[in-house]
């Protein structure tokens, strides 16, 4: 099986070298954890280390703001966007799509296509309800836009806001059953912590282990363990 690295230091040796290539990712976790830094670190580190396109489509926050949020880390991310290495989209709640599911699927697989992207991020898919309000619906949209990308062999990163609560995996209750992985983040100040819930054709890691996110990003310690039980 192909792996595709995460470029997250100390992840890879969690998921037995790196993510299934053309996989779907489940980033779940509450507000704070780290999602969108993980996320970007993934494109960027893809763009910058493999030469691998990356597209991060936001539903929620602007370029700008993620372009801003990002300049505290040693990350030189203008070169990468001018060779089309690394773009990110903003998708616009659009109210005259509302439960047009082909055609909310059919704008991030333009973007995919059009850059021919290996990498793809989409944050969040919570925000799919704001399209889409029946949950089984939700379900086919996202299996419909995940069956598609994996056509494409992109390797996809799909992030969903939860409470914070250990045993939550998702917001919908169905995207963990969707999804290839799995891989939660916790945020008990001043505790980070990340647990890889499944990860399909991996004899992934079992314990919940640190990470910390400083100038350099976000980081894995592999090597140190933290109790479930100690989480709240």
């Amino acid at each position: 099986m192909n792996r595709v690295k995460s470029g997250i230091p100390g992840l890879d040796q969690l998921v037995e070298g790196g993510f299934p290539e053309s996989s779907s990712i489940l980033l779940s976790g509450g507000p704070g954890t780290g999602k969108s830094i993980f996320c970007l670190q993934y494109l960027y580190n893809g763009a910058k280390d493999y030469g691998e396109r990356g597209i991060y489509v936001t539903l929620e926050e602007g370029p700008h703001n993620l372009w801003w949020n990002m300049q505290r880390f040693k990350w030189d991310l203008l070169p990468l966007e001018k060779d089309n290495l690394l773009k990110i989209f903003k998708f616009e709640p659009n109210l005259d799509m509302k439960d047009d599911i082909e055609g909310q699927t059919k704008r991030i697989l333009d973007k995919a296509k059009e850059l021919d992207a290996k990498r793809l991020v989409i944050d969040s898919i919570t925000a799919f309800s704001f399209w889409i309000e029946e949950v089984p619906k939700i379900r086919y949209a996202l299996y419909v836009l995940m069956e598609e990308l994996r056509k494409m062999n992109v390797t996809t990163i799909l992030t969903t806001e939860t409470t914070g609560r250990k045993d939550e995996m998702s917001r919908f209750g169905v995207e963990e059953f969707l999804t290839d992985g799995v891989i939660q983040l916790y945020f008990f100040p001043p505790h980070r912590s990340l647990f890889v819930r499944k990860m399909r054709g991996t004899a992934n890691d079992k314990s919940v282990r640190p990470f910390k996110i400083d100038n350099n990003g976000f980081t894995v310690d592999s090597r140190s363990e933290i109790m479930w039980e100690s989480l709240r």
